[in-house]
């Protein structure tokens, strides 16, 4: 029998999206607002301490856990962004994204209507092309990481010549990284200025924006960049590159997601999030999505407003889907991502 919920875990026509019953719009760029920014404030402790209970406060087993791990997989970006990656790893990987469970698994647990697919594959800009044919007619998107990735400190210019190639290569989603010192600097308009510049370039195309959580060394410097991100037009707000020595974490995603909240409040308009860097294990895809489901609601369980940006994960959810089916718990080296 098909996990709970299962058959919603893609939908080819998504709800509009609402929060507290009011309905969104997609994000757009609006001025500047720096008393919005400058009346951020963020109780550290508190966050903390909402973090530590959360992972506490539900267990979901057995066909809900399936359910819900299913629901993590559709919205992950399928992720290779090492200093070794070569075209066959990255065809690999999206014949991976393109069959995220073995077929076994797939008829075990009564989903094969569902054509399960991660949600994007994120490579380097010098491997789009590869992406792209290697996905085509799956509906997959790609996600290029541009704009001086993972630093951001090359000129803008070629910051934004480097989304423009990703873009002519075939890329359908850019994962952009902002300039640090513009958040230890106070200088919201620089920073509003770098991520509309970047906006402006992608177009139609979904940006998200890197705001490297694990530099800016305050929440309360993680929730004003997320609110001039947000500003500036991003379609998504992301935590890390992966690089940084602390990536993605329940307390920043918090702070992020809550500024999320507030700026729909207030505008009316719905913005994505990605945590990304860190997040390796099933049971931490649990936290996250329940993170979302009682701060954001329903509608940020879809792949257009949430991904989990790692690779690593999809095996250990492989692995609790096999012994939700048999179990029994299979060797790690019998799920290769690529």
């Amino acid at each position: 029998m098909a996990p709970k919920s299962a058959l919603s875990t893609q939908n080819t026509h998504p709800a509009p999206v609402t929060l507290h019953g009011r309905s969104l719009e997609p994000n757009r760029r609006i001025p500047l607002n720096l008393d919005w920014v400058e009346e951020v404030r963020v109780n550290t402790s508190a966050v903390e301490r909402r973090s530590l209970t959360h992972t506490a406060r539900r267990t979901v087993k057995k066909e809900t856990q399936a359910a819900w791990l299913l629901r993590a997989i559709a919205c992950m970006d399928l992720t290779t962004l090492s200093g070794d990656d070569s075209a066959e790893r990255v065809r690999r990987l999206c014949a991976k994204a393109r069959n995220p469970l073995q077929r076994h698994l797939v008829e075990a647990l009564g989903i094969e209507d569902l054509h399960l697919t991660v949600g994007a594959v994120c490579v380097y800009h010098t491997f789009v092309e590869t992406a792209v044919r290697a996905l085509e007619g799956s509906g997959i998107p790609v996600a290029a990481v541009s704009a001086g990735f993972p630093a951001g400190l090359s000129p803008l210019a070629e910051r934004v010549e480097e989304i423009r190639r990703s873009l002519e290569a075939g890329a359908q989603e850019i994962d952009i990284v902002i300039t640090r010192a513009h958040v230890f600097n106070g200088d919201w308009h620089a920073l509003y200025d770098e991520v509309a510049a970047f906006k402006d370039t992608c177009g139609p195309v979904h940006m998200k924006a890197i705001l490297g959580t694990g530099d800016l060394m305050t929440l309360r410097n993680v929730a004003r960049a997320s609110w001039v991100a947000m500003m500036a037009g991003a379609d998504f707000i992301k935590t890390s590159t992966g690089k940084e020595s602390v990536n993605a974490t329940l307390p920043v995603s918090l702070t992020m997601v809550r500024a999320i909240r507030e700026y729909a409040k207030r505008t009316g308009m719905a913005v994505g999030f990605k945590p990304a860097g860190g997040i390796r294990t099933a049971k931490q895809s649990l936290d996250w999505l329940a993170m979302m489901k009682d701060e954001l609601g329903r509608s940020w369980l879809e792949p257009s407003l949430f991904r989990f940006g790692a690779s690593g994960m999809l095996a250990d959810i492989e692995r609790q889907l096999e012994h939700h089916v048999t179990g029994r718990y299979s060797a790690t080296y019998r799920h290769p991502i690529a």
